[in-house]
């Protein structure tokens, strides 16, 4: 082998192995989950945080082409994993944190207990007198 070659060469011990689910992979994984710079190698797909790492860098202000060419990910895709982020970024902050449940959900909390606490009269009621509403024994 030349110096080159030796060089160039990746030794399976450096190149990190992980099962994702308890599976063996069917070959070294192309990194350790975290965010790295720079296009994909073939085959190899974008994970969470390689995604979230370059739509934050888009929230920050960085031109969309400067990062398309960066990362050898078209223009449209960019746009659209930003408009999803601004989306859920969105949503996230319109949720009340306290009393979301609001007025409904007390009134029907008090017109449940109404009504139980009228359930458990009748009830009362029913094993008191001996009229239509009361319990027959079987013997």
């Amino acid at each position: 082998m030349s110096r080159n070659q030796q060089r160039d060469r990746v030794d399976v011990d450096d190149v990190p192995v992980g099962g994702v689910g308890g599976r063996s992979p069917s070959r070294p994984s192309t990194g350790d989950g975290t965010a790295g710079v720079g296009p994909l190698a073939a085959g190899q797909r974008w994970s969470v945080a390689r995604k979230r790492a370059v739509v934050l860098r888009l929230i920050a202000g960085e031109p969309v082409e400067l990062v398309s060419r960066e990362i050898g990910v078209p223009v449209y895709k960019l746009e659209r994993w930003r408009e999803r982020a601004e989306a859920a970024l969105e949503s996230a902050l319109k949720e009340r944190e306290t009393g979301a449940e609001g007025p409904e959900l007390a009134a029907a909390l008090q017109r449940i207990g109404e009504l139980s606490m009228e359930n458990e009269l009748l009830r009362a009621k029913m094993g008191q007198s001996p009229g239509p509403l009361a319990r027959k024994r079987w013997r």
